[in-house]
């Protein structure tokens, strides 16, 4: 069990497995440092150093790949600060136009066009909002999103 292409092949196989890890789980460069130090460690043992040493190249090369990554890691989670811009909460603060009236009170919903989508929405606090008046979404709950009218649109006060 101590032969350097034998871990070679091994140490290949884990840097996959953590590059494939990395590629399906969301996040910043979590597993990508040890997919590094596993390919380190791989060429290390195909070029047949002894076993220990493709150890110790896999550890040291990993904490260098992640204080490496750590600069970009950080300016990729500037870009996205705010957890709620994931997933359909993306949309809120999103501007988007009423294609069928909401009506007043909460008691239905209307249909708004957000970019390429149409969604289902109710007016904040039970505001009504006519067919073709600007909006942003200010919320959402469950399939449906929560507007109010934009402030250019002259009806903050509609309910």
């Amino acid at each position: 069990m101590d032969d350097p292409i034998l871990w070679g092949g091994i140490w290949l196989a884990v840097a996959v497995l953590f590059a494939g890890g990395e590629i399906v789980s969301p996040g910043s460069f979590f597993l990508a440092p040890f997919a590094v130090g596993a390919t380190v460690a791989a060429l290390a043992g195909f070029f047949g150093l002894p076993v220990i040493v493709t150890f110790l190249l896999f550890i040291v090369a990993s904490i260098i790949a992640f204080i490496a990554m750590r600069p970009l890691a950080r300016k990729l989670d500037l870009d996205f600060p705010n957890p709620t811009g994931i997933g359909a909460n993306r949309l809120i603060d999103h501007p988007g136009v009423v294609s069928a009236a909401i009506p007043a009170g909460g008691a239905g919903t209307g249909m708004v066009r957000l970019g390429g989508e149409e969604w289902r929405a109710q007016g904040r606090d039970g505001m009504g909002v006519p067919a073709g008046v600007d909006i942003r979404v200010v919320a959402v709950e469950g399939t449906r999103v929560v507007v109010e009218p934009s402030n250019d649109t002259g009806l903050d006060g509609l309910a």
